[in-house]
């Protein structure tokens, strides 16, 4: 008998010269047996006990497709297929598990630190939308400043087309974007350029259709959740050890057999968990462990925003390494535009927020919360500024507009570039989203193509969703909103990366900015604990950043109207001791599209211009006695 050593705990794994081997959890089944499209007999598993089912099959290679037959009556798709060439409804497929030649034994994977993170949806990010297509733009990313790599969730979902969280095969990558290999190949000239990739993955929820799971086992839900998007996970209930097993070693798979450098977990919030090793943690490990001596990185949204999941395990955290900040999105939206309503409620875009957002994370640690009738937060300020994702634009919050509109078309060209240079130079991770560095003119709209009367609960459930804003509330709003499962819906969301060249100015600025980070030693430091802001005006504040021996660091930002400083009462705006402050950078620079700015530190007066950030460093007096 062959040896049953495996790579995962259920699945088809092919062995050279002794077939394939099944194994699937399914106390649900009295017999459960393997049937092959095409030709063969079926195969039938043995019971192990537990639930679970396993056995040979000398005639199952490569390229073979199959189903687990449950009682000798309906079969289906394996939950946890490799591959699902038809999509979720058809066959699973049988594939080789050490075929791809990979070239990347040098990479060591990143460090929780210095990482400069781009989000990517494969299937719009070019107008092929596959895995081939989005290689072809690696260079550009790398040579702009990129590090990180955070592609949205690539497990298998019904439809045509979709955002991916809709997931429902979790270890098979959709066939919407390419083969397997196609993806390994991605990963690996991404790691020949010096570039990182993580993958963005669901672990709260299954999607409405092509999820097969409690045909084998009634336990993978829980009724003990409430959960916003259909049945929580059964994490901490009777017969939950399995399920855990299967969501942990699922991260640990896109690691081992695909060499991604790391996840992004999405609502953790959602992931419900009494026992005593919470599953993010539990899943963190996991992850961890299949790379030995590879950094891996690992983040996660948590909208209510527990700051222990980035505190090391020793410490009774979950040992992440970064959680998004969507409080500084907000308050950067709104200083940016104005509106402040829905979910923004809760930020003014003031200078204080901006200023606390920057050197504290969360702005929200415990405090009551009225949008939601609650406190929210939990204590963060001991938290190093890497911790915190900082970003001005994402998938959630583009699409969450009547037009799924960019920032670029909803603000003045002056402030953009003043709060793009904000989040870039800052200590925190900052994270930009496909396109935004070179102001894409395609929206992101929230679209997923399911079966018709899917189709129309989806529809309406977005639009009750949306309907927290007034104005898409309204009578004209509403039929603002783009149709989810309209095709044209995806392909309005196209990137045209032609707009590259007649953006320049915009891809410059993010190239010149993302140097400034990486190469000037203050910035690069990523110290929020040696940073100190002060507001100067009703639209305007400073940073501080102090360096070694006197190379300080002064950001000067402006949103409002020209602002004349006279006089200064603020000890932060002083520079160090025999010096005057430079320009070192700043927004305005005609080649980004700017108007050109003076020096600011004048003689007896300074003037913030409107719209705009300096970026200040000390120079010797010329006459020290001046």
């Amino acid at each position: 008998m062959a040896s049953t050593t495996r790579r995962l705990p259920i699945g088809a794994e092919y062995r050279e010269g002794a077939g394939t081997h099944f194994r699937v959890w399914a106390p649900a089944a009295r017999a459960v047996d393997v049937v092959f499209e095409g030709a063969g007999a079926p195969a039938p598993l043995q019971h192990e006990g537990d639930g679970y089912f396993s056995g040979w099959a000398a005639q199952a290679r490569p390229g073979t497709r199959y189903r687990f037959r449950l009682d000798g009556q309906e079969a289906f798709p394996d939950p946890a297929s490799r591959w699902q060439p038809e999509g979720p409804h058809g066959p699973s497929e049988v594939v080789a598990l050490a075929a791809y030649d990979w070239k990347d034994s040098g990479w060591r994977g990143l460090a929780p630190r210095g990482q400069v993170l781009y989000e990517m949806h494969i299937g719009t990010f070019t107008q092929e939308g596959t895995y081939a297509a989005a290689e072809r733009h690696l260079a550009f990313l790398q040579d702009l400043g990129i590090t990180v790599l955070e592609l949205m969730p690539l497990n298998e979902f019904n439809g045509p087309f979709g955002w991916g969280y809709d997931g429902v095969n979790l270890f098979a990558p959709t066939r919407l974007y390419g083969t397997p290999d196609e993806l390994r190949h991605f990963v690996d000239a991404a790691h020949g350029l010096g570039l990182g990739v993580i993958l963005d993955v669901v672990y709260n929820h299954f999607g409405p259709s092509g999820n097969y799971l409690s045909r084998f086992s009634p336990h993978y839900a829980s009724s003990r959740y409430g959960n916003e998007w259909g049945d929580a996970i059964n994490f901490d209930g009777e017969h939950s050890a399995p399920v855990r097993e299967f969501f942990a070693c699922n991260g640990a798979y896109w690691v081992d057999e695909f060499h991604f450098d790391g996840l992004r977990i999405d609502a953790t919030q959602c992931l419900f968990d009494a026992g005593p090793t919470h599953i993010v943690a539990e899943i963190a490990q996991r992850t961890r462990a299949a790379a030995p001596g590879r950094g891996l990185y690992i983040t996660a949204e948590n909208e209510p925003q527990h700051a222990e999941l980035v505190r090391p395990v020793e410490q009774g955290g979950h040992g992440l390494d970064a959680l998004w900040n969507d409080d500084f999105h907000h308050s950067a939206t709104v200083a940016a535009t104005g509106a402040c309503e829905a979910y923004y409620t809760e930020t003014r875009g003031t200078p204080q927020e901006l200023i606390s957002a920057l050197k504290w994370g969360f702005l929200y640690q415990g405090q009551f919360y009225a949008w939601q009738k609650k406190r929210r937060g939990h204590p963060a300020l001991d938290l190093p500024a890497h911790h915190f994702v900082q970003f001005l634009q994402n998938h959630d919050q583009v699409a969450n507009s009547a037009r799924g509109q960019r920032l670029h078309e909803l603000t003045t060209p002056g402030r953009l570039r003043a709060l793009t240079a904000l989040m870039l130079l800052a200590p925190c991770t900052p994270l930009l989203f496909q396109g935004q560095e070179f102001a894409a003119s395609a929206p992101f709209l929230y679209f997923a193509h399911h079966e018709p009367e899917l189709n129309v609960l989806i529809r309406k459930g977005r639009h009750e969703f949306m309907a927290q804003f007034p104005n898409i509330a309204s009578k004209d709003g509403g039929k603002l909103l783009a149709k989810p499962d309209d095709g044209q819906t995806f392909l309005l969301c196209k990137l045209d990366h032609a707009e590259r060249e007649r953006n320049a100015h915009v891809v410059r600025l993010h190239r010149d900015l993302l140097r400034l980070r990486r190469e000037d030693p203050v910035f690069a430091a990523q110290d929020s604990r040696r940073m100190h802001g002060a507001v100067l005006g009703a639209e305007a504040f400073l940073l501080r950043f102090f360096g070694a021996d006197g190379g300080d660091r002064l950001l000067l930002v402006n949103l409002g109207a020209t602002l004349p400083l006279l006089p200064m009462p603020e000890p932060l705006l002083a520079p160090p001791a025999g010096m005057r402050w430079q320009l070192l950078w700043h927004s305005e620079d005609p080649r980004y599209g700017g108007n050109g700015m003076s020096e600011i530190d004048g003689e007896h007066s300074w003037r913030l211009p409107a719209h705009a950030l300096a970026v200040l460093e000390p120079h010797p007096l010329e006459d020290a006695d001046g």
